[in-house]
């Protein structure tokens, strides 16, 4: 869904609002060298699994109901869905003490981020700005991502759809906004797809592209 390369996972990465994923997991066996900010980090291992437990029931429910919205190639059915996201939140639980030790997970959240300017080289954010914009206004689009693009040279956001399948109403916006402020912009397809239409990234660069 970044569409990366093996140079982009070489450098210094920021995942924002991570959540209960594998991907920090997954990377640092690899050799990478990431940090997944999310206010759910706050919480232990035992309550994050609690929280997941609690609302696997839901999430499942309103996959089926909006199927229609997604299009089943690499994952085949809702079912086969809810087996690969609890593989991946079986990872992610299994490192979190240790990765949390190591400061691989770290209580934050957009728009105001811990880490001094130009701490990382890529920061991605996955299935959180722009998919909620129901949830999160305009001026909080573009203070999140300016933060992102304070802390790290490549940004890049996925996907540029809301939860009911449309384009951001925020994303124009946006990426005017942080042309005008000199930062390169550009709207950029990539192979993964598996809400309808969603097929783009935004990315963000500190050089005109």
């Amino acid at each position: 869904m970044f569409a990366l390369t093996e140079e982009d996972v070489s450098g210094r990465i920021l995942g924002c609002a991570d959540g209960p994923a594998s991907f920090n997991t997954e990377a640092t066996r690899r050799g990478a060298r990431v940090v997944s900010a999310d206010p759910l980090y706050r919480f232990d291992a035992a309550q994050i699994e609690e929280r997941i437990t609690a609302t696997a029931g839901q999430v499942l429910e309103q996959t089926r109901l909006n199927a229609h919205a997604y299009v089943w190639d690499s994952i085949r059915s809702v079912d086969e869905l809810e087996t690969v996201r609890m593989e991946a939140m079986r990872e992610f639980l299994a490192d979190y003490p240790d990765g949390r030790a190591r400061g691989r997970y770290v209580d934050a959240e957009l728009p105001r981020l811990p880490f001094a300017d130009g701490s990382f080289d890529l920061a991605l954010c996955s299935h959180f700005l722009f998919l909620y914009t129901a949830h999160l206004d305009g001026p909080f689009h573009e203070a999140a991502i300016r933060e992102m693009c304070r802390v790290a040279a490549d940004v890049r956001i996925f996907p540029l759809l809301t939860l009911d399948g449309q384009r951001s109403a925020y994303l124009d916006d946006s990426a005017d906004a942080l042309r005008r402020a000199g930062f390169g912009v550009s709207t950029e397809r990539v192979r993964y797809e598996f809400q309808k239409g969603g097929n783009q990234m935004l990315r963000v660069s500190h050089r005109q592209r």
